[in-house]
């Protein structure tokens, strides 16, 4: 039986670290509403956010580089020597080694709103595919599945929400049950959240009865991971490796072979794939070595005399820009929380909307108001005794949708898809028709059922009906 909160307590807490204001309006709250705020407030870590107030929100430390700073090895997508290819033949031999039993789970980071892209739901349902309108949450499933019966294998599905988001994406794949995937192996956890403080050190309601939260950073996965049970769910499962994505990809692949087999032949504990970065100003991390440790740092980090220093044949010196994909060892998750969680929190200054303090009234900023504290999943590589770094190909495997129009939007994702399917054909012989700037005259989507890779099209050339200009094709 759960025990409520002793509100007396909870009020003397707050009074002692300055946080009082919170309880301004308790009186005029129901009972229930009275009891969830209570729960609310019962459940923050305040020592922790109290040490946070003090060294993100009042006293921001500004960064400091180090002046030891080199570009980070990569293996390359297409490799040109020998010793290299034979490299990959072993790791495809040892990732498929590592599916086949059994020792590989998949990870997605799901816990956001459509809100940007003016769809009202979790992100994972937002629809995504370019023929069929297939949701992003089934993009994946559909992938997994397409790898368990190739490799005959289970590959067990572990998704981090939010808890603005967490039922309405249980009831999600509920209501399509699960996509084919068996429930019992696919297993849903919130990461923890985190309350907006104003710039005085405040922390914010969103109502009279409610804390102001947001979740604590994509980072919040490996403490989630831990805090959840689902990391001790894949040992028990006997799961060595984690292949962690994030849920806005529609042709991620959730597991690579490849890229797990190098991981685990190079025995390392995090890694990372990217893209060569188009221009020194491409808003993408910049994966380096820092003092000789593996380390990402932000687009708007790097120096520009670093940003832009160039190889002898004209390529950027940096230009590992990292995609948050990741492969990572439940080991090395299990060590990052044995003796406390500790990737540092940064700062982000957002406009929150909030109560006003002396009316009681929903208040919605014209600038930011507020500072919101995140942990990111990247600054738990330098903790890793060893990385590697794995460069992919940009339309064979990145078609995020972030944005409602523009770059990274649906329009550019569906764009890449269809080129990248428009290459697949053609590798196989088959005719794509184009524009006469060389783009697909046409609209193509494959399914993973159908094809895994380029050379799955070859088998099954002879069923793909001819392609005329401005036919929408799907192939599954």
């Amino acid at each position: 039986m759960l025990q409520h909160p002793d509100h007396n307590a909870l009020v003397q807490q707050l009074a002692a670290i300055g946080q009082g204001h919170l309880f301004t309006f308790y009186n005029q709250l129901s009972a229930l509403e009275k009891a969830e705020l209570d729960r609310q407030i019962a459940s923050m870590d305040w020592p922790l956010l109290a040490e946070l107030i003090r060294t993100v929100v009042l006293n921001p430390e500004s960064l400091k580089l180090s002046e030891n700073i080199e570009p980070a090895p990569f293996f390359e997508h297409a490799p040109h020597h020998a010793a290299t290819r034979e490299k990959y033949r072993q790791a495809q031999a040892m990732g498929e080694f590592l599916l086949k039993n059994n020792r590989v789970a998949a990870f997605v980071v799901a816990g956001g709103q459509g809100s940007r892209l003016g769809w009202d739901g979790p992100k994972g349902t937002f629809p995504a595919t370019s023929v069929k309108n297939k949701p992003l949450f089934q993009c994946f499933a559909e992938f997994l599945r397409a790898m368990e019966l190739r490799f005959g294998c289970t590959i067990p599905f572990y998704l981090m929400t939010s808890t603005a988001n967490h039922q309405a994406t249980v009831d999600f794949w509920n209501q399509h049950n699960y996509f084919g995937l068996p429930e019992s192996q696919v297993m849903f956890f919130c990461q923890d959240m985190l309350p907006a403080v104003s710039l005085e050190g405040k922390v914010l309601l969103e109502t009279p009865g409610t804390l102001a939260l947001s979740p604590n950073g994509h980072g919040g996965s490996l403490l989630a991971l831990y805090k959840s049970g689902a990391l001790a769910d894949m040992r028990k499962r006997g799961i060595t490796q984690i292949s962690y994505f994030q849920v806005d990809n529609p042709i991620v692949r959730c597991v690579d072979p490849l890229f797990l087999g190098l991981h685990e032949l190079e025995n390392a504990d995090m890694s990372s794939k990217i893209l060569p970065k188009i221009s020194s100003t491409e808003k993408l991390g910049n994966i380096c070595l820092v003092d000789g440790k593996m380390t990402v740092i932000e687009y708007s980090d790097l120096p520009a005399a670093l940003a832009e220093q160039r190889t002898a044949d004209g390529q950027l010196r940096f230009r590992a820009g990292s995609i948050a994909l990741h492969a990572i060892r439940c080991d090395f998750v299990q060590r990052l929380n044995a003796c406390g969680f500790a990737l540092p929190y940064h700062r982000a200054e957002k406009k929150v909307s909030c109560v006003d303090m002396s009316t009681g009234k929903t208040v919605k900023p014209e600038k930011p108001n507020a500072v919101k504290m995140e942990t990111f999943v990247f600054d738990a590589l330098p903790l890793a005794t060893g990385s590697i770094v794995y460069e992919t190909d940009r339309i064979d495997e990145f078609a995020p949708i972030k944005n409602a129009e523009g770059v990274d939007s649906i329009a550019s994702s569906r764009q890449i898809t269809t080129l990248r399917n428009s290459r697949w054909l053609q590798a196989a012989g088959i005719t794509v028709p184009h524009k006469p700037d060389g783009s697909p005259d046409c609209t193509i989507e494959i399914a993973a059922s159908f094809a895994l890779y380029p050379d799955d099209i070859k088998a099954k050339a002879a069923k793909i009906p001819a392609i005329k200009p401005g036919d929408e094709v799907y192939l599954g």
